[in-house]
């Protein structure tokens, strides 16, 4: 453990993005046990993962960019109020540019632009672009150390943690459906499992841009925050609803956020 300690913060966040993406494929390979999973048990995963991303945007993300911006002289609300929307707003952004389809919604026409791509295809485009400000997050978030003393290694570590949580379910979420389109068990692992590829190079991204700027820090804090609400709102929420569990769905987010509060308040 020493040496992941004693690395630069950009190989720390590349290491942090890998882990992430490797539970993602833990998920998707859940393809190869089951024809198909209990939608129950699914749906509570999902708001589960849901749970994770709003305490993470919160304890994690918007809480450190406050007082940071209070440290940098700005006040308090300001970095944290544009970065939030900015970041939200580049998530539509780019789903308004980019053709795909929600995993659980796949028998709808794309949101984004007409294309003749693959249903299989536009399935993996959503996912990967939803999963962009997870590997953001988690870059930002270990840049920062060592920037202000309220971002610590124990902090990245635990929000590193919970989005590996959430991506366990996210993985099958998006392997389950690919499965169903007619591909093969191998070809919808690989292809759920990519679909979570932009997360360490997002993450490397994130770090590097924090630690050549510091200045940016609330600013990219908040985008990350803002980035994964728009996610969670978008797309993971409204999926763990489609099979009439919401109630479940909706206990699933409660345990979810307590359980990433728990784990960022304690370790951080």
């Amino acid at each position: 453990m020493d040496w992941f300690i004693e690395a630069s913060a950009p190989v720390q966040a590349l290491l942090a993005g890998c882990f992430t993406w490797g539970v993602t494929a833990l998920g998707a390979s859940g393809v190869f046990l089951t024809r198909k999973p209990n939608q129950k048990m699914l749906d509570v995963m999902l708001g589960f993962a849901g749970g994770v991303m709003i305490a993470a945007s919160f304890w994690s993300l918007l809480a450190p960019a406050i007082t940071i911006s209070e440290e940098l002289g700005y006040p308090g609300w300001l970095p944290p109020f544009i970065g939030f929307l900015l970041g939200g707003g580049s998530m539509r952004f780019i789903d308004m540019l980019m053709p795909h389809l929600h995993p659980g919604m796949a028998e709808t026409v794309p949101d984004g632009p007409p294309s003749r791509l693959r249903k299989t295809t536009l399935l993996v485009l959503a996912i990967t672009i939803h999963n962009i400000p997870e590997g953001l997050a988690v870059g930002v978030a270990f840049g920062a150390i060592g920037l202000m003393p309220e971002a610590t290694m124990a902090g990245a570590v635990a929000l590193a943690l919970g989005i590996g949580l959430q991506n366990f379910p996210e993985g099958l979420a998006v392997s389950m459906p690919l499965r169903r389109e007619g591909l093969s068990r191998r070809k919808a692992f690989m292809y759920g499992q990519l679909s979570a590829v932009v997360e360490p190079v997002f993450a490397l991204l994130g770090a590097v841009l924090v630690q050549l700027a510091r200045p940016i820090l609330p600013y990219a804090l908040a985008f990350a925050a803002g980035a994964m609400i728009f996610v969670v709102v978008e797309e993971v929420i409204p999926e763990s609803h489609t099979s009439g569990n919401g109630d479940l769905a909706t206990m699933g987010v409660l345990v979810g956020f307590a359980v990433m509060m728990v784990l960022d308040v304690a370790l951080g």
